[in-house]
């Protein structure tokens, strides 16, 4: 399968005919759903930090307890983020520098955000978020065959030849067209959001105000974390999706009450994540408003279907279970909040990364070992599916 590296001539970029320059390529981990992580340093610290690549930030952010540890002068401001889950007001850390592999990134302002419940769910400490303040500077590739991102000056840039340029519209976030099929056939203005670790997600207003999905229709509810904590959503699928010449078929669905407007609906009218984006090895060149996508060896992979209606999160070094559902597997299966997951079937890692790939599996059985106030319980749980 062809990498970010075998390109075609395509021309002359807008901003001139200077060849686009490899800065530098470095490795990253990709965690359940897509979502890209990097290791980068800041200013003049030793520390090696831990950031989560988005394109939907803004801007560029430090974790309150980082910003703490380094003791950063922070300033006040009237300005907010809004984000999935609500609304808060933004302090900054002024004209810092990040150090990237072979990259020095100077001059930019850090917003200050707490990000604990981020570290909890992914199992190791994140340090921040880097969005649009990094990419707006950089045509930046991301190849998740190889677990490689290539970082280029702006210029001439010669795309892969078996890929797309996909139409987007470029703000500090970019907003891309996709159709959409299911009770109709619809045009949908979504944000292009790698840092969601879900596949699509609708405002519950654009769903109802469309007629989109049938009002029958059976959804579970499950939890995604935002910004302002944790939100409850509707899960389901989507019949076809299509994006460019690109087609999917039963497509996950989340689907959020957007009480903030964070999609300025109507306007837009939700978002599309990394867990369908990570199918695609992406060449996103801010300078030139182009996204290019080249399908990867994930490309046919199929989609999590699997619902179990259990939350839990990496609190104190442990993999703690915090909510349950009502009527879900994890209900029936007699899960209860405080259970400390030990063991799923012969797994006994602690790495919650690894329960989440062995619980996102529709249709299995699994033997889970689970700590419950001072005594082992073994629990026989069937994970459910979301596919209609």
């Amino acid at each position: 399968m062809c990498s970010v590296f075998c390109f075609s001539f395509e021309g002359l970029a807008q901003n001139g005919s200077k060849r686009a320059k490899l800065i530098s390529s470095f490795s990253f981990r990709q965690l359940n759903g897509g979502i890209v992580v990097v290791k980068a340093r800041l200013d003049n610290h030793a520390d090696t930090l831990h950031f989560i690549l988005d394109t939907g930030s803004g801007g560029i952010s430090i974790d309150s307890a980082t910003a703490s540890r380094y003791a950063l002068p922070l300033k006040e401001s009237d300005r907010v983020v809004k984000g999935i889950g609500g609304v808060r007001p933004l302090r900054f850390y002024k004209n810092g520098t990040l150090h990237l592999p072979g990259v020095e990134v100077n001059a930019l302002d850090f917003h200050i955000n707490d990000y604990e419940l981020l570290s909890e769910v992914y199992g190791f400490h994140v340090d921040g978020i880097i969005g649009y303040s990094f990419l707006r500077r950089y045509i930046v590739g991301i190849d998740y065959d190889q677990n490689l991102i290539s970082v280029y000056e702006p210029g001439l840039f010669v795309y892969p030849k078996n890929g797309s340029k996909i139409p987007a519209t470029f703000t500090t976030i970019p907003i891309i067209d996709q159709k959409v099929t299911d009770e109709k056939i619809l045009s949908a203005r979504m944000f292009f959001d790698i840092g969601a670790g879900l596949c699509v997600l609708f405002s519950e207003q654009f769903v109802q105000d469309s007629l989109f999905l049938s009002p029958n229709r059976k959804t579970v509810y499950t939890q995604v974390e935002g910004i302002a904590g944790k939100i409850s959503m509707r899960y389901t699928t989507i019949r076809k999706i299509r994006l460019g010449p690109f087609r999917f078929r039963k497509v996950p669905l989340h689907i959020y009450e957007d009480d903030v407007n964070v999609f300025n609906y109507p306007a837009v009218n939700g978002l599309v994540g990394n867990d369908l984006m990570r199918r695609f090895n992406q060449v996103l060149n801010y300078p030139d408003q182009v996204i290019h996508l080249t399908p990867n060896s994930h490309y046919r992979e199929p989609f999590d279907y699997s619902y179990t209606g259990m939350n839990y999160y990496f609190i104190g070094g442990k993999v703690v279970v915090t909510d349950i559902h009502q009527g879900s597997p994890a209900e029936k299966a007699g899960f209860l909040p405080g259970d400390v997951l030990i063991g799923i079937d012969n797994h006994f890692t602690n790495d919650i990364q690894q329960y989440k790939a062995l619980l996102q599996n529709a249709g299995a059985k699994l033997k889970v070992l689970v700590l419950r106030k001072d005594r082992l319980v073994q629990l026989t749980l069937k994970v459910a599916s979301v596919l209609r």
